[in-house]
């Protein structure tokens, strides 16, 4: 009599039971698994999340927007020795591109600080240290898309009289007015000796991580900052483009700033042009690189447990020596008892991987709580690689125990003690 081939449902039963009956030795086995699929998808999680937060954030400045700046920009940069000698841009040079780049809609300047100046301040006994202190023209605001909370943004009189005001952020609101921020519009606090008024408190933006950066912004007219800080000569063009006219302006732009800086035509550009897009992209080329070093990691901890389920699937092999010998008296061929422990292989690890995805998901809960500003978002895609890498780990590892099962001579599995 023959016996009848089992049904994938059976042989699904047949190996939850030999887990069940050695839990803490499968857990043991599949640990490596659990422990690479979870970085993986960790990783893949803040990965996510933190593209996501970048996207909202560059889109919410503008994606008709170029930033020009005379060093490299952007999340991945490094500055040589060339670039450190490149002079700074200039606020003609701002002027020539709004009167001659036909797609340029407008320009706005933003000057930083230079590093010895003293952006401490104060009020009524309350300090911030932590401002991130621009100087910025009246169409600043409107070209990165900026909304206040209170007041006014710097005016076009403010900035050609060099009025010392300021517009600060949610952060060094709280900071300098603990008691609330509802009336402190017009209020005048202390900086580097030379008292501002107050004129206006950013709304935060819906970035969270990068977002806290602008929260500590104080920013004041451009001249007034050239003003009190004659030596803070480096300053940023933020560009808008017309509408469906980026890549338009983009050509324009490059070429004003080489005549006006005096690029010869062989020359690379002294310079750096910026988009959206292109901040997007070079932070998809880090995540790239942190993948590739995530799979590496991964991949030690896939190799350790799928040798951990060959090895397990070998002492079973041994141990069930005389259960294969009944089967293949009783008519079971050798693909039925390869299927089986196949089967059984790609179960053992299939939970592994379940398990690596549950303790995934509490370790970017866990994150998000002790970081709530950093997100961890877990993509669908990582979740359904992590669990076919781990079903494909028992297959692979799981050929030879099972290859081994099937080949045994029944008489003598049948003889075995």
């Amino acid at each position: 009599m023959k016996l009848r081939a089992l049904v994938p449902s059976e042989t699904f039963a047949m190996a939850l039971d030999n887990v069940r009956a050695h839990k803490f030795r499968s857990f043991l086995t599949v640990l490596g698994i659990v422990i690479g699929v979870t970085t993986v998808i960790a990783i893949a999680s803040i990965l996510t999340g933190l593209r996501a937060n970048i996207v909202n954030f560059v889109e919410e400045y503008g994606t008709n927007n170029i930033y020009a700046f005379h060093l490299s920009t952007g999340i991945s940069f490094s500055h040589d020795r060339s670039e450190r000698t490149r002079k700074p841009l200039r606020p003609e040079d701002g002027e020539a591109i709004k009167e001659l780049a036909s797609a340029v809609e407008d320009v706005a300047n933003d000057g930083f600080i230079e590093w010895n100046f003293d952006k401490t301040i104060t009020y009524a006994g309350q300090t911030y240290k932590q401002a991130n202190l621009e100087g910025v023209s009246a169409n600043y605001g409107t070209i990165t898309n900026l909304s206040l909370q209170a007041g006014r943004f710097i005016s076009e009189i403010d900035d050609q009289h060099r009025r010392d005001v300021m517009v600060i952020g949610k952060g060094a609101a709280e900071a300098l007015f603990p008691q609330g921020t509802d009336s402190i519009v017009g209020k005048e606090v202390m900086m580097n000796g030379r008292a501002f008024e107050i004129i206006g408190v950013l709304e935060p933006r819906k970035g969270n991580l990068l977002g806290e950066t602008e929260e500590n912004s104080v920013l004041i007219p451009f001249r007034t900052l050239r003003k009190v800080s004659p030596r803070s000569e480096w300053m940023m063009l933020i560009v808008r483009a017309q509408s469906g006219q980026l890549r338009k302006a983009l050509d324009q732009v490059e070429d004003i700033l080489r005549r006006q800086r005096g690029v010869k035509y062989a020359d690379k550009n002294d310079f750096d042009l910026n988009t959206a897009d292109r901040f997007i992209e070079q932070f998809d080329s880090i995540t790239a690189m942190v993948g590739l070093v995530a799979i590496a990691l991964s991949s030690v901890g896939l190799l350790v447990g799928g040798i951990g389920v060959m090895n397990i699937m070998l002492v079973s092999v041994t141990e069930r020596t005389s259960e294969i010998g009944v089967r293949k008296a009783i008519g079971a061929r050798r693909g039925d008892i390869t299927r089986q422990f196949l089967f059984e292989a790609m179960t053992l690890t299939f939970l592994g991987g379940v398990l690596g995805v549950l303790l995934a998901i509490g370790v970017s809960q866990i994150i998000v709580l002790i970081f709530p500003a950093l997100p961890a978002s877990i993509p669908l895609w990582a979740v359904i690689t992590g669990l076919l890498v781990s079903i494909a780990i028992g297959l692979i590892f799981g050929v030879w125990p099972a290859r081994k099962a099937a080949r045994l001579d029944p008489i003598e599995a049948l003889r075995y003690e």
